[in-house]
């Protein structure tokens, strides 16, 4: 992808569109596959680019990542830490207080099944996380405004 301006007219999905699009192998393939699953996990997942051309699902904060590499399409959760993987999906950045990552290699199946019930519990990590930090309403006495 060029470093023109064109990337600042581009909507995010546009992006990793374009990003799919320019792999032209296994790799994009697989993004394009990882994406379909995210969209289907949370049909209100927003799409972001960040970080120079990384493809970027936020819902109330950053669910995860698909960052891609020679080798490896990365989906790196933000919060992975904080999350039950009864599928033992997570396969890298094991060691971290807070991120988990799943790499997938060549050939590698998605478990769709278990990879949209992660996705679903980032996000229900990401709205407690949320409602944890709403602002306390203010208490009024009867008929007084605060």
């Amino acid at each position: 992808m060029t470093k023109s301006g064109s990337q600042k007219n581009r909507s995010p999905s546009q992006l990793i569109d374009a990003r799919i699009a320019e792999l032209g192998d296994w790799r994009g393939e697989m993004l394009g596959r990882l994406r379909a699953v995210v969209k289907e996990a949370d049909p209100e997942i927003i799409e972001a680019w960040k970080w120079r051309g990384v493809p970027v699902w936020e819902h109330d904060g950053i669910i995860c990542t698909g960052e891609t590499y020679k080798a490896v399409v990365k989906m790196t959760f933000a919060k992975g830490a904080s999350l039950a993987d009864p599928s033992s999906l997570f396969n890298s950045s094991l060691e971290g207080n807070a991120r988990r990552a799943i790499d997938f290699f060549e050939g590698d199946k998605i478990n769709e099944r278990a990879l949209r019930n992660l996705i679903r519990a980032a996000v229900d990590c990401n709205q407690i996380k949320l409602k944890k930090k709403a602002p306390a309403r203010a208490k009024t006495r009867k008929g007084k405004k605060p």
